[in-house]
């Protein structure tokens, strides 16, 4: 087991875990840095993500689902991600969603992919509740489950000030909004698995959640992918 690869899960998974929306309870637990063996148990525990990290790792060759490589494919994208087989992955897929309800993964034979913004915008039903009716609950769901970039204003041990744009809805897609002001956490109860933002960081938010310092090319992936996903759904405004 990859205890990078470990620790790289963690800090994408926490904040929905925190959360109640996914993962076992005492979701503190991720945040232990000496504690990878437990924090690989728990990560076989989010059946979503390890679904699309098993098959990530088997696609790949890879005996690990929590090789660093694995998970940074599906929280942020990489190369990996070319290896995937659409059709393959949507029949594997129909066993472990087959009760997901109001989704469009279904359809997905010829775009179903192996990175969280499937997950968000195909899986769950939030993405066609917006497009049949500008539900403002879908859209603020969407904003913060997707994992979304941001740059450090400031920053201290506990929360940062970055600025992002938040998803928004014109009437007929989603449109990037105007640039923002948010605080957001670094830490919990004196825990962190950064170890220390400075301004002009370019950073992966997931929820209320500092999860990552990216490069300009991570950053550029995490932002192509969702757009390439908002276009494949008819989710794009013109």
């Amino acid at each position: 087991m990859s205890a990078e690869g470990a620790l790289l899960f963690a800090r994408y998974a926490y904040p929905p875990n925190e959360l109640g929306y996914c993962g076992p309870a005492d979701a503190a637990a991720l945040l232990r840095r000496d504690a990878t063996a437990d924090i690989e148990r728990r990560a076989r525990q989010f059946e979503g993500a390890w679904c699309y990290l098993e098959y990530l790792a088997e696609t790949a060759g890879i005996p690990d689902p929590l090789d660093a490589r694995v998970v940074e494919a599906y929280w942020i994208g990489n190369e990996l991600l070319d290896l995937v087989d659409p059709g393959a992955l949507l029949e594997r897929m129909t066993d472990r969603f087959r009760g997901q309800l109001g989704g469009t993964w279904r359809e997905a034979s010829g775009r179903a992919q192996a990175h969280h913004s499937f997950q968000v915008f195909e899986v769950y039903p939030w993405a066609p509740m917006l497009r049949t009716g500008g539900n403002p609950t879908a859209l603020s769901v969407l904003d913060q489950c997707r994992i979304r970039t941001g740059v450090v204003i400031a920053a201290d041990s506990e929360v940062a000030t970055v600025r992002s744009r938040p998803l928004g809805w014109d009437g007929a897609g989603l449109v990037a909004g105007e640039w923002r002001e948010e605080t957001v956490r670094c830490s919990a109860g004196g825990m962190t698995l950064i170890d220390g933002l400075t301004p002009g960081d370019r950073v992966s938010l997931h929820w209320d959640w500092v999860c990552d310092v990216l490069t300009d090319e991570q950053a550029r992936r995490i932002e192509s992918l969702e757009t390439l996903r908002h276009t494949e759904l008819g989710l794009l405004a013109r």
